[in-house]
């Protein structure tokens, strides 16, 4: 039954994994509410409950009225929100990492303040897109004209096998309705593919804004994760989507057929591998719990009480 607080917050060991979560859940022109530990969404139609811990990612588009009492507890289950646009190109807020945990975020910062650990992760991303070379000596600017290159001959590739002609990248954020059917349909799946990258960085608790590739914007990071899956599903299905259905709501198709192809979490699954392979992350360590930082004595105990010595020094 429901109160007016609400069921209790989840503990960790209740909440989904995130490879077991449902990708993302695209909505508009809704009233979005809390009723114990899952969100409402009712329009014209009725009221639908969605499992708060069950979905990766919300995209909430135009015409979205959200309670504060739903963000709470969207915040809580770490579920990311994507506030986006009339046609999905842009997105703006997420919740709280999964496991409370700063182990990414402390490991993601480490390695992008350093020049070589940079680049180490840059190649690492680069290697991944080029399995059969060797990559470790190439510089960025080689490493960018290679990867330039494949980007041309997939989307070549793509327009010779769904029969969609193919000119140039072109698009306007401000204006949707100006590009070509393909292009509309290029900047709905990429936008689902960062919505879902989004999620799934910010779910283990590293930082969207710290990129290795990209950097000076708040999804610097989205974008280098991103990019590693665009050639196997947002431009692929953006050409069969513009192929199967035009400029007829081009946007629509594309995300339905991104979400599709999200639907068996073999992505999701390959994302959570993938991300703690760049960041280097050992899968036994767990830093669920607060320390104190030292900088002669190491880690000290969070929650007890510290007593000064006259030379300064603390103890227990």
């Amino acid at each position: 039954m429901s109160n007016n607080y609400g069921a209790p917050k989840a503990e960790l060991n209740e909440l989904g994994r995130i490879q077991d979560r449902i990708s993302f859940l695209y909505l508009e022109h809704a009233r979005v509410n809390r009723q114990d530990s899952a969100v409402t969404v009712t329009d014209q139609r009725g009221t639908v409950f969605v499992p708060s811990a069950m979905v990766n990612v919300l995209l909430l588009g135009p015409g979205i009225d959200i309670t504060h009492r739903a963000m709470e507890l969207i915040g809580d289950s770490g579920m990311a929100v994507v506030w986006v646009g009339e046609h999905g190109v842009r997105q703006y807020a997420h919740g709280r990492p999964l496991d409370h945990s700063s182990k990414f975020l402390e490991q993601q910062a480490k390695l992008v303040s350093n020049r070589r650990s940079r680049i180490m992760v840059a190649r690492k991303m680069y290697q991944m897109r080029f399995p059969n070379e060797d990559v470790s000596k190439m510089t960025m600017q080689q490493l960018r004209g290679k990867e330039g290159s494949r980007v041309r001959n997939v989307y070549q590739e793509q327009s010779q096998k769904t029969g969609v002609m193919w000119e140039r990248r072109e698009y306007r954020v401000d204006d949707f309705e100006s590009s070509t059917p393909i292009n509309k349909a290029l900047t709905a799946a990429h936008q689902a593919l960062y919505g879902l990258s989004c999620s799934v960085i910010v779910a283990l608790g590293a930082a969207p804004g710290l990129g290795f590739i990209h950097t000076g914007h708040d999804l610097s990071f989205v974008y280098d994760f991103a990019d590693l899956y665009k050639a196997e599903y947002s431009i692929p299905i953006a050409f069969e989507a513009t192929a199967k259905h035009g400029n007829n709501d081009i946007a629509d198709w594309t995300r339905r057929m991104m979400r599709d192809a999200f639907a068996n979490g073999k992505l999701l699954a390959r994302m959570v591998r993938d991300l703690k392979n760049l960041l280097s992350i050992d899968e036994n360590l767990r830093a669920e719990s607060m320390h104190l930082w030292d900088d002669k004595q190491g880690l000290q105990k969070f929650g007890v009480q510290y007593h000064e010595y006259e030379d300064g020094d603390d103890e227990r």
